[in-house]
């Protein structure tokens, strides 16, 4: 009976202890690192711009060669025999047109002794003329066909070194098909990766090193040349080609290079541990401490500086973001921050408070 008359014990809020930091705003060093792929800056696929079966291969993959230097050869024989066919059809179209052009001349000198009438002298030279006509058609399709026997011969249209061979002899191939790639020699760059996230900031960028991997002690100055409006494929990475100068003649086709970003923020950002994030969905969010209570503020993240992120909105310098425990928090929580850890040379307390009173013994 005395047990049922006693008040209910009042229910005693929960204060949840959290570590926490005061947000400052500083410059952000960019410091990045890719790893990529030599390649010649010009590489050609050299292909035919006649069809025809390959009946000769000059080069093999790593050849070195010269402008003018013969790759390849096509069976040249069809393309002689329309050569002689283009030959023989202008020397008719002559013939005809020599014979318009004396026709022409006899009824020239009888319509000056008023022989012909002028409408018959007005027809042959309108003879003349189409005659004339067709021989410029012949000479013009002659002229064609001896290209195209020209056109047998697959020659290298620069300096540079065969990187592929994609045909062999036996092979039928039609006009354009690659047969053969040509790097250029000279211009060389590095192609490599970026995430989606540091696309943006690296571009940017104007302090960019190169080291290869054969020989990690040279820097080589870069250049960020070139990058890809869309991502690849595969990889979901947006390809940048970043130029090096061609004194760099140690560096040979196909090495791997690193690339190094480096570089500040102009103006100061807010950056923040990755345990200070958290994910709601497709929200990012952190959570504030203001008045002894947490609440939920969505933030901007811009990327990653170190192993920290980097907060572009949402949040300003001075206020107080919880860093642990981000997940156990609900909405006007009371919370206690607890004192910054100490670091692990810092002597124990307990320890220190021992070493003291064995001290006051003695």
């Amino acid at each position: 009976m005395l047990t049922a008359c006693a008040k209910a014990p009042e229910a005693v809020e929960y204060i949840r202890p959290v570590r926490a930091i005061v947000l400052s705003a500083n410059n952000v060093d960019i410091n990045a690192e890719f790893s990529g792929e030599v390649r010649a800056r010009v590489e050609s696929r050299l292909g035919f711009r006649v069809p025809g079966k390959i009946t000769a291969r000059k080069v093999d993959p790593g050849t070195l060669v010269k402008k003018g230097q013969v790759l390849m050869q096509l069976d040249p024989e069809d393309l002689r025999l329309s050569q002689a066919q283009a030959k023989a059809t202008l020397a008719a179209a002559e013939t005809t047109r020599d014979l318009a052009k004396a026709e022409l001349k006899r009824y020239q000198e009888l319509r000056v002794k008023n022989f012909v009438s002028q409408a018959v002298l007005d027809e042959k030279l309108a003879s003349f003329r189409a005659a004339q006509a067709n021989v410029d058609a012949a000479q013009a399709g002659y002229f064609g066909q001896s290209n195209q026997a020209g056109y047998a011969t697959l020659v290298a249209d620069t300096d540079g070194v065969v990187t592929a061979v994609d045909a062999d002899v036996g092979q039928v191939v039609s006009p354009g098909t690659p047969v053969v790639r040509v790097a250029k020699s000279g211009e060389k760059e590095i192609v490599i990766g970026l995430p989606e996230d540091k696309v943006d900031t690296l571009r940017k960028v104007e302090d960019v090193t190169v080291r290869m991997w054969a020989n990690p002690d040279k820097v080589i100055p870069g250049k960020v040349r070139e990058v890809s409006p869309v991502a690849d494929a595969a990889t979901r990475t947006y390809a940048v080609k970043v130029a090096i100068p061609e004194s760099a003649t140690e560096v040979k086709l196909g090495m791997t290079a690193l690339v190094q970003f480096s570089s500040t923020t102009p103006v100061p950002l807010i950056r923040v541990p990755l345990t200070a994030l958290f994910h709601e969905k497709s929200t990012t969010s952190v959570w504030v401490v203001d008045g002894g209570t947490v609440k939920l503020v969505p933030v901007q993240v811009g990327g990653t500086a170190g192993n920290e992120v980097v907060l572009v909105g949402g949040v300003k310098a001075g206020q107080t973001v919880v860093t642990a425990g981000v997940n156990l928090l609900k909405q006007g929580q009371k919370v206690k921050i607890l004192p910054p850890e100490r670091a692990a040379s810092d002597p124990e307390p307990a320890v220190a408070a021992a070493q003291g009173g064995a001290g006051a013994v003695k």
